[in-house]
């Protein structure tokens, strides 16, 4: 598997594999997705397989403790940012438990500490925080309401 930074090209594949991926919630429009790409293209990645897009990440530098709204369209990039916020991250069922999703997660972390971030954090739905839980997060109280997520969110931060 390789991991590359997203493309233009990349985002029918991108918006596929977010429509098999979540059912709890309403998948995002792309121009939704594509703003979190767009100012911050460099911690938005693709795992690949054969050159075909498998699976997608999307991460910006945010402030930690005030998660940004699903469908929250992002315009410019946050002023002194303390976290990488982890937006999504979704592979196909067809590369699941084979590593592409762990390999991310380096990367980010990498581009985290380069970027001289003390976190990573994100917010778990459909399930997912034990899987979250297990990769070194840890769930974390926010006052920011969690409403547009889904039904139980987990709020999770990843000391760096």
């Amino acid at each position: 598997m390789q991991l590359r930074p997203i493309e233009e090209r990349d985002w029918p594949a991108i918006m596929a594999i977010q429509e098999q991926c979540y059912h709890a919630i309403e998948p995002e429009p792309l121009h939704v997705m594509q703003s979190k790409w767009q100012v911050a293209p460099q911690t938005c990645l693709v795992v690949c397989l054969d050159s075909c897009v498998m699976g997608y990440c999307l991460a910006h530098p945010w402030l930690q403790g005030h998660p940004p709204a699903l469908n929250q369209v992002l315009t410019e990039a946050m002023p002194q940012p303390d976290t990488l916020y982890l937006h999504d991250m979704a592979l196909s069922q067809a590369i699941r438990g084979q590593g592409g999703a762990q390999q991310m997660l380096n990367q980010l972390k990498l581009l985290a500490q380069a970027q001289q971030l003390n976190s990573m954090s994100l917010i778990a739905i459909q399930g997912a925080a034990s899987y979250w839980q297990a990769a070194g997060f840890i769930k974390t109280t926010t006052s920011k309401c969690l409403g547009s997520y889904c039904d139980d969110p987990h709020y999770m931060v990843m000391p760096l």
